[in-house]
């Protein structure tokens, strides 16, 4: 038990030095990777099964999140929404719509393939680690951006 909190604290001390080189999409997902291994205790077999299916799930839900919804926040960013016509606010409502539904669309496939390889208790503590590390890294940008 001593080393899982030793490996957390060092692994939280080495997330403060990346931020201090600015995130980057690479290390974020190591430590998000080490953070979930820490806390889910995947056996090797559970472990062979599950990376492959989370890093395939997390690489879609990026996509979706930061590629389509990029594209759709550049056009809010560079046309006024005041200066939009009902057609064109529609259109864009549409947009998103669709990439929400994409996101809850590889939310439930991914649920599902993961009831084939995890317990649900241990579903249940990845969604738990992986809500932990997300507060964990909003709380460090947060005071990144109070200490400049």
């Amino acid at each position: 038990m001593k080393t899982n909190k030793f490996i957390l604290a060092l692994m939280l001390l080495i997330s403060f030095s990346f931020y201090a080189q600015g995130p980057k999409k690479e290390k974020v997902k190591a430590l998000k990777v080490a953070y979930l291994t820490n806390n889910l205790s995947l056996t090797a077999t559970e472990a062979e099964k599950f990376w492959p299916i989370y890093n395939a799930y997390d690489e879609k839900q990026f996509e979706l999140r930061h590629e389509k919804m990029k594209m759709i926040k550049e056009k809010l960013d560079s046309e006024s929404v005041d200066n939009l016509t009902d057609k064109q606010a529609s259109a864009m409502l549409s947009q998103i719509e669709s990439v929400e539904d994409d996101l809850y669309q590889n939310r439930k496939k991914f649920m599902a393939s993961l009831k084939t390889v995890l317990s649900p208790v241990k579903i249940l503590k990845l969604k738990k680690a992986e809500d932990d590390f997300n507060k964990t890294l909003l709380r460090q940008y947060k005071n990144k951006g109070k200490r400049d």
